[in-house]
């Protein structure tokens, strides 16, 4: 039996490696067809680079976001199926909010005198008031929709091919999908599979820390993100309490690629130089005292290599699917979406009964 002809079964399930956006939304078009399938995440919960940190703030507890700063939404509202569609409902359920269109932008180092020196104006940004990581929650169970299937806590070693089918750590499926980085899925796959779907460890990915901090108030000037120009240690700020909306006194700084790759290691090591540049950079004054600072590794927080041609990998002999920020024009929230959306479909003509 070929894995294309496989059948999916609640005892052998469609299994999807990776609970980040582009996972869940392969998974979600999966459940909708009826085909079972099943979501493997090593982490506590779902999120990937959407997740955040659940935080006491002045304005009392919330989510900050860590990885994605924010996302935007090209295309009609009115396509049905459409991530524009997505977004409209999640707008109008209240998880989603309309943050900004301009993003402030900062030239030259804490030692040159900083400060807010322009604006970029671009799509809409959109933040999530509970977070962005709410938004996986709602495609893990949607209203009036069976919920997800979603084992967590399991780190997958190994996706290998055979006679019946792929399997992940010996599990058996009849198709498997690695909605993760390449390198990573490169990592877990057979070396000639690997090269059918293009994927491979060598292709390098921007690392990233993000430094997050609370104060008892704001002191900073009036900006909701901002790009850092010229900086060897940032390259944006984010205003968490902003692109949320209720104020919370939280920014999230993130650390420039080099930076972050001398201090993968030991990322907590960059929050006190990350803190002495905020007030320099932002006021010409010296930073206040946080409530609290924490800093959070991104080993590969973006691509810098797409796969532009296509939205997603399938490679029909072995079973096995790749799905994630990589494959389209350019990295972006929605990119990962359409890309676990796309995969989902197809397999979903394959496998639904």
């Amino acid at each position: 039996m070929s894995p294309a002809s496989a059948v999916a079964t609640p005892e052998r399930p469609v299994l999807v490696v990776g609970a980040g956006i582009s996972g869940l939304a392969c998974a979600r078009v999966l459940a909708d067809a009826g085909v079972p399938v099943r979501v493997l995440d090593r982490g506590r919960r779902v999120g990937g680079r959407m997740s955040g940190r659940r935080v006491e703030t002045s304005a009392g507890v919330r989510v900050v976001d860590l990885g994605a700063s924010y996302f935007t939404a090209s295309g009609e509202a009115g396509e049905p199926g459409s991530f524009a569609a997505t977004v409209a409902d999640w707008e109008r359920r209240g998880l989603a909010r309309p943050w900004t269109d301009t993003f402030a932008t900062v030239t030259g180092s804490a030692a040159d005198g900083g400060g807010l020196s322009g604006e970029s104006s671009g799509p809409v940004r959109w933040g999530a008031p509970g977070g962005l990581r709410t938004l996986l929650d709602d495609l893990v169970a949607p209203p009036g929709r069976a919920a997800l299937d979603v084992v967590s806590g399991i780190d997958v070693e190994t996706v290998d091919t055979g006679a019946d089918g792929p399997t992940a750590d010996g599990r058996p499926a009849p198709a498997v999908v690695l909605a993760m980085p390449d390198p990573q899925a490169a990592d877990l796959l057979p070396r000639m599979v690997a090269t059918r779907l293009d994927v491979s460890a060598r292709w390098n990915w921007r690392p990233c820390i993000a430094v997050y901090a609370a104060w008892p108030q704001r002191w900073w000037p009036d900006f909701r993100g901002a790009f850092v120009n010229d900086s060897d240690l940032l390259v944006f700020l984010a205003d968490d309490g902003s692109r949320r909306g209720d104020g919370a006194p939280v920014l999230v700084a993130h650390t420039a690629p080099e930076f972050s790759s001398d201090h993968l290691d030991a990322p907590a090591s960059v929050v006190a130089p990350v803190l002495a540049e905020l007030g320099p950079l932002l006021t010409s004054a010296p930073t206040p005292d946080p409530t609290w600072a924490r800093a959070h590794r991104w080993s590969l927080a973006s691509p810098l290599r797409q796969h532009a041609q296509e939205r997603y990998g399938w490679d029909e002999a072995s079973g096995i699917g790749v799905c994630g920020d990589a494959w389209g024009e350019r990295s972006r929230v929605q990119t990962a979406w359409e890309s676990g959306t796309e995969l989902g479909r197809e397999l979903s003509r394959r496998y639904a009964r």
